[in-house]
């Protein structure tokens, strides 16, 4: 039973970690924050205002002794949700071990180490898909033989699912990514196949669509099975179980009427629970307001509660048998998902080359979730509280308008964690962390398993930044594919047929097509929101410019510029909306494009809306305010009313009458 927890910095983190673990947490799940999890230092530019936000900034050995103090990582079972530095992340945990007397052989946890997934669906990547795959190989061949006790990949459908992916790409997808994985590994002489699959696990996602996902679970476990008895040829059946941990549907919580979050929350984790056969072994639940921001210690001690009901006061681990077996509904929806991902999962591995994998996935993924918002707007798929019961009372949960009903990171928290970060390197060794720095560099070259040196650098005082800045100068660096290319768009609907001619009579009245520029600031990997707005745009008639995550204020109003756009979206969800938002308007009002609107949509807290209104932005939305529709439409009816607005003040100033006296 666990949490998902961490925030601000490993002092304040460190407190929750024993808050939690006092009230019967039985593990640690570690949140990292996004410079962490990409690579940064805390006072690198791309780290402005992302700092402590989403997770725990951990930049050095320091930080991570700090992160354990008063926790023995011996007798603990972490889990680090973490990947293209999960190496480093992995290594600093280890020197910690060492330096508290433990012996890594009896570590036990996890380490995502799921590096695919983040190229379609999470945005946290820092490398190539091939050297990030041989980074994820390094952690597998190293904990298999010198940490046996650890989990060293966590292989995820829980973003995949969030980004839009169906049942049966959910599970066809995920095995193809393990497959991807696996079939590096065994190229490493003297690895054991069995000890590797039997090492690995899974971390799921569990919807509302209670008797599917349980079927889907079934579905992933006896797929699991026959592959690694087939492809790998592990005998073992107690090797080829399908070990998963879930983390019920995020994507699935809404802002308005959050208190239904609770029920939903309740109802996925029976899904993936009752079932014997397909059981999970671990649950952490997400808190009831995370549509709303960061979630309060309460909040978290709230889903941890609903764990403890369940384990402990109902009698559902008192049966020996999976109370679904013989069912024949049950079984025939089982067969029915087993047998198409498994053509699917066929045709993605025919694929071969990553690279032309990752953009096949993505591009199924764009418009799988353009399906389901097509639905939810239509009124096929109901979210009670959304598109149908929106008539509610005020919820005593978010008095004084949810303001008290979220956890705000201290502002001053980046100033010092910088300031800490400083410091270390200040009295750190010079000569061993080049010496350091040095031995990664070649090991990287070298094709040896980059632990080794990456723990040797640890100890020496390598940071977060350090590590990757060396591995990206020998592996280069990336952008994933946005998945919008060969999307079909819809053309049906009485109300986009209205949109699309509004859309035509605005831009005639321009005498250009609209113009679009969907882009995310900061490390903010999370890209569904701004695709499907994309899709939408498109599909109104709008010219998209939309070139993918992770861009920074400067690179995003010089685009604006150049492609002499009409409009710009921003989405942001990882909670530095006030740094970085007033910080493109203001470059753009630079730039001479002060009648271009901004609009911004993510989780964006009710009390930051009126700094973001004074600072330039024409519009907020936060996840359900507003249909996809909805959105466009404001966006072509703003355009129209700025540039309508701009022409009769030109045409004023212009006049001989508005010369003054």
């Amino acid at each position: 039973m666990r949490t998902y927890a961490g925030h601000t910095d490993p002092r304040a983190a460190n407190e929750l970690f024993r808050r939690n673990l006092a009230k019967g947490q039985t593990g640690l799940s570690i949140a990292f924050d996004l410079p962490t999890q990409t690579g940064y230092d805390s006072d690198h530019p791309m780290a402005a205002g992302e700092v402590g936000k989403v997770g725990v900034p951990i930049c050095h050995i320091e930080d991570m002794e700090l992160l354990f103090d008063q926790i023995p990582v011996a007798k603990m079972n972490t889990s680090m949700t973490i990947n293209a530095t999960a190496a480093w992340l992995l290594a600093l945990y280890v020197a910690v071990a060492e330096r508290q007397g433990a012996d890594p052989r009896v570590l036990r946890g996890t380490t995502q180490n799921d590096i695919l997934k983040e190229f379609l669906a999470r945005g946290t990547y820092a490398f190539p898909p091939e050297p990030s795959l041989r980074l994820t190989v390094d952690v597998i061949e190293y904990t298999v033989q010198h940490i046996p006790k650890w989990n060293p990949m966590n292989v995820c459908s829980y973003h995949l699912q969030e980004a839009g992916a169906t049942p049966v790409q959910e599970i066809a997808f995920t095995l193809a990514n393990a497959c991807t994985v696996l079939d590096r590994v065994r190229q490493r002489p003297g690895v054991s196949m069995p000890d590797v699959i039997g090492a690995m696990s899974f971390f799921v996602n569990a919807g509302i669509r209670f008797i599917e996902e349980m079927c889907k679970l079934k579905a992933f476990t006896r797929l699991w099975d026959e592959l690694t008895r087939q492809r790998y040829g592990v005998e073992d059946p107690t090797k080829r179980r399908f070990r998963y941990g879930v983390q019920v549907n995020s994507l699935g919580l809404t802002a308005q009427q959050p208190e239904n979050n609770v029920q939903r929350i309740v109802l996925e984790m029976l899904a993936v629970t009752l079932s014997k056969e397909a059981r999970a072994r671990s649950i952490q639940l997400p808190a009831w307001n995370e549509a709303l921001g960061l979630p309060r210690p309460w909040d978290q001690q709230w889903s941890l509660r609903m764990q403890q009901v369940l384990a402990y006061e109902t009698d559902l681990l008192e049966y020996d048998e999976d109370i679904f077996a013989g069912s024949v509904v049950i079984e025939r929806k089982v067969t029915e998902l087993m047998e198409a991902a498994r053509a699917e999962l066929e045709r993605i591995l025919a694929i071969g080359d990553p690279n032309a994998a990752i953009e096949t996935m993505k591009r199924a993924l764009v418009a799988s979730h353009a399906e389901r918002q097509r639905k939810i707007e239509s009124g096929e798929i109901v979210v009670v509280g959304v598109n149908k019961f929106t008539e509610h009372e005020p919820s005593p949960l978010l008095e004084g308008g949810g303001a008290k009903a979220i956890l705000v990171v201290d502002p001053e928290a980046e100033r010092r964690q910088v300031e800490r970060l400083r410091a270390f390197r200040s009295r750190r060794n010079a000569s061993e962390v080049e010496a350091a720095l040095r031995a990664l560099e070649e090991a990287a070259r070298n094709g040896t398993n980059i632990m080794p040196a990456s723990i040797r650098a640890a100890h020496a005082g390598v940071t977060t930044g350090e590590w990757a800045a060396t591995l990206r100068r020998v592996f280069g660096e990336y952008r994933a594919p946005t998945g919008l290319q060969g999307v079909t768009f819809a053309t049906d609907g009485e109300r986009l047929a209205a949109l699309r001619a509004h859309t035509q009579r605005v831009a005639q009245s321009l005498g250009h097509p609209l113009r679009l520029l969907i882009a995310k600031p900061g490390l903010d990997g999370h890209s569904n929101g701004a695709e499907q707005i994309a899709v939408r745009a498109k599909e109104a008639g709008i010219e998209v410019i939309y070139d993918g995550i992770r861009l920074t204020p400067e690179q995003i109003a010089e685009s604006a510029l150049q492609e002499d756009v009409d409009a710009v979206g921003l989405s942001i969800h990882s909670g530095s909306h006030l740094t970085l938002v007033p910080r493109v308007v203001e470059l753009l009002r630079q730039k001479g494009l002060s009648d271009v609107p901004v609009f911004v949509g993510g989780i964006i807290p009710e009390q930051d809306h009126d700094a973001l209104r004074r600072a330039g932005v024409a519009r907020i939305y936060t996840p359900g305010q507003a249909t996809l529709t909805q959105i466009v439409e404001d966006i072509v009816t703003t355009v129209a009313e700025v540039r309508g607005r701009s022409a009769a003040e030109h045409a004023r100033s212009a006049s001989p009458g508005s010369a003054p006296a």
